[in-house]
């Protein structure tokens, strides 16, 4: 996952708002130290944060000073008294922030990675004022009149394409955040953009105390038969930190199914933390989040209503490369029909093997990766536990995700040991180009801890900019159970799997090579910024690196091809429950956001209910990856009416590496051209050309589905063919479709 951290830079309050937090900001302004280590910036490599000399107080200040110096910047830029010109309104805009950028950046990371108290005292008490000075910058007419005289005159001003693309979507961005709104339609959105920005950091930090809280206790070892004695050393190293020594605790990841679940044979337990993980957030306590998310809902579709759209999907889709929810919704439907019937197929499977071992109960969720387990192992003569040994997380990282991209990128890595970090446990690499050139440096935080985020992400500590002079700083974040003391580290293919997802998010933002910083990178739409990721996990399987990297740490032993040959086969394995899972979360974010402001709020359960009835993936026993009352993608990191984008750019994913394997799969001609086509591309073209121009053609379903092991029609076989594009406008289900619609 990309992390959408709200920089602040290049957003832009209402004038009641503005006063409101003028005054506490300038005071920041006035009275920030130098010795405050964002005063001035980093004098570390690249500007890497000063995470020796940064204490938790040191935050607040830098920010309400980084936003009250925007301010005055932006005032700077409004009162020229020469006539508006790119160098003198745009380029400024994008230079201006640099405090407020720095200190951000910063502050977004660690709070999602190593938060305390009084970062969460800091997030929770600036949210507003961070919503007010975006608006403050997008609703200031002065400055919209200076960028709508050159975006009018755009065709005679002899721009560069990039200049050309940020003076477009600056102007495309202020509209769509009410720029054209009459004085009083502003003062409103301040207020729903205020009251968002408060609920939406309320539901992050319920949702990381309720996940803190709902972690399942163990008091009886037994209970945990089938972990292994890394995995039941962690529970009990877990508990001892939770001043509980001689129990056990399994904490709980942001996904609705969890690890254990797989090995765990006691069906009690199985159940009990299943439960823990459903019900997390749905206790009545202080940390429900029900309320909150329907009040979040809410205060969405009313802000696109007073913006001129229907529903806030069509506020989010129409900058996406979907454009439309009804392009992004025939999309999911063209997969609805084939994964619910493999769905429907994989029950069957896995309540026949219930029975087979002398079981008399109804498969429900809690059994599901038990006995898929089973069924693997028994078809594929696949044991998770027997691939561990072969994946032993450093050696995943420098010999695999690492070497992976020295064949296609040139790029190596040197480990920075010199560099202040903000948890000892992070690493951090330096990237550099073959001929020894700097390209940026890496932060790897992966363990997980009950400060921590659920899932995985990317963000960056510094934007690449050859207006500003910057590089790439850039962290990948997970949340792996970290090993016992004295164990080793290892990790199961999933964990391979997102290592490589999140590093293919890093080379999005190392190879950035843009002028200017609104438009670098990973700065792309949320349908678009997770294919360099997907794409990226195509080369964990790959011949030429697997073994590279899958070595017994007792032996020393390369996986033997026989295991390659299993894990290959059973690659399509439970398709039909891991795609769908996260299908059905997409549709379900969806239904939230095609809400229209005349529903009213809703009841949280009662929606969730006729959401999840209406994808036509309402198996029984498959739920959401993610339930409402702790889906974070949606109502706190930026994917509202965007999940559907990890499934859409599987499809674009599919597709690219369709054409490496066309045209001689890993070499480094290929992983150029990737590079210049795509990877360095940032927001500088329109993404449907882009890809066009790398794939040769518009994105087709067929290989996302063959990918799945499945065709169009529900049944196994390999789909031969093709489909219809859906990169360009709505998607036409076929005909021998059939899925439900989504709910409004």
């Amino acid at each position: 996952m990309r992390l959408f951290a709200a920089t602040a830079t290049l957003m832009l309050l209402s004038s009641s708002a503005l006063a409101q937090t003028a005054p506490a900001a300038a005071t920041a302004r006035a009275t920030l130290p130098a010795s405050n280590p964002f005063a001035q910036p980093s004098s570390l490599p690249l500007q890497a944060p000063p995470f020796d000399r940064i204490k938790s107080s040191d935050y607040a200040p830098a920010l309400l000073a980084g936003m009250a110096a925007q301010r005055a910047e932006i005032t700077a830029i409004t009162r020229a008294r020469s006539a508006p010109t790119f160098e003198n309104t745009i380029a400024a805009l994008e230079r201006s922030g640099r405090l407020l950028e720095r200190a951000s950046m910063a502050f977004y990371g660690v709070v999602g990675a190593n938060t305390d108290d009084t970062l969460q005292k800091t997030q929770a008490d600036l949210a507003p004022a961070f919503a007010a000075h975006q608006d403050a910058i997008n609703l200031d007419p002065a400055l919209f009149a200076r960028v709508k005289t050159l975006y009018d005159a755009r065709s005679t001003l002899g721009l560069e394409p990039e200049q050309l693309q940020v003076l477009t979507l600056t102007y495309q961005n202020m509209v769509r955040a009410g720029a054209l709104l009459s004085p009083a339609d502003k003062i409103t959105l301040s207020k729903y953009n205020a009251d968002l920005s408060t609920l939406e950091t309320a539901f992050q930090q319920k949702l990381l105390a309720a996940a803190k809280a709902g972690a399942l206790v163990i008091d009886d070892k037994a209970k945990l038969a089938g972990l292994s004695d890394a995995e039941i050393a962690a529970a009990a190293d877990a508990a001892k930190a939770r001043g509980m020594a001689g129990k056990y605790v399994l904490t709980l990841q942001n996904t609705t199914q969890q690890p254990e679940l797989a090995t765990l044979k006691d069906r009690a337990t199985r159940e009990a933390l299943f439960n823990a993980s459903w019900t997390r957030a749905v206790k009545g306590d202080a940390n429900d989040t029900r309320d909150t998310i329907a009040q979040i809902a809410l205060l969405r579709a009313q802000k696109a209503k007073l913006l001129g759209f229907a529903t806030w999907a069509d506020y989010v889709l129409q900058d996406q490369m979907a454009k439309t929810p009804k392009t992004a919704l025939g999309f999911m439907q063209q997969l609805g029909t084939p994964v619910a019937a493999e769905q429907r197929r994989e029950a069957a499977e896995l309540q026949a093997q219930i029975k087979a071992t002398g079981g008399t109960f109804q498969l429900k969720p809690w059994d599901w990766d038990f006995y898929s387990e089973q069924v693997r192992k028994s078809r594929y003569d696949l044991n998770q536990d027997e691939l561990k040994p072969y994946f032993e997380i450093n050696k995943v990282l420098t010999d695999g995700v690492f070497y992976a991209a020295n064949q296609l990128y040139g790029l190596t890595f040197k480990r920075r040991t010199d560099l202040p970090v903000y948890q000892p446990d992070v690493m951090v690499y330096e990237v550099d180009e073959a001929d020894g050139t700097l390209v940026g440096l890496m932060y790897f935080d992966y363990w997980k801890r009950d400060n921590k985020n659920g899932g995985a992400w990317m963000s960056n500590f510094v934007n690449q900019s050859k207006l500003l002079g910057t590089k790439p700083v850039i962290y990948n974040v997970a949340n792996f159970t970290k090993p016992a003391a004295g164990q080793p580290a290892l990790i199961s293919f999933d964990d391979v799997t997102t290592m490589f997802h999140e590093f293919g998010h890093a080379l999005h933002g190392l190879f950035a090579n843009q002028t200017y910083p609104s438009v670098s990178g990973t700065n792309t739409a949320r349908d678009f910024v997770e294919f360099p990721s997907q794409f990226n996990e195509h080369w964990a399987l790959d011949a030429k690196v697997l073994p590279h990297y899958a070595v017994n740490y007792r032996t020393g032993a390369v996986i033997p091809q026989a295991l390659v040959d299993k894990i290959k086969r059973a690659g399509t394995f439970n398709s039909g429950y891991s795609f769908g899972e996260a299908l059905a979360a997409a549709e379900m974010d969806m239904s939230w956001h095609s809400l229209t402001a005349a529903q009213g709020k809703q009841n949280a359960d009662a929606f969730e209910t006729q959401a999840l009835a209406a994808t036509g993936l309402d198996v029984a026993d498959v739920p959401p990856r993610y339930r409402s009352s702790y889906f974070l993608h949606i109502w706190g990191n930026g994917y509202s009416a965007g999940y559907y984008a990890y499934s859409w750019t599987k499809m674009l994913s599919a597709n690219a590496f369709n054409w490496f394997e066309q045209h001689g799969g890993m070499t480094r001609a290929n992983g150029q051209r990737f590079r210049d086509m795509i990877l360095s591309k940032g927001h500088t073209e329109d993404y449907a050309p882009m890809f066009r121009a790398f794939n040769g053609a518009d994105p087709q379903v067929a290989p996302l589905l063959s990918d799945l092991g499945l065709n169009a029609d529900g049944s196994r076989i390999a789909p031969a063919g093709g489909a219809m594009p859906v990169s360009d406008g709505p998607v036409t289900t076929a005909p021998t479709a059939k899925t439900g619609k989504t709910g409004k």
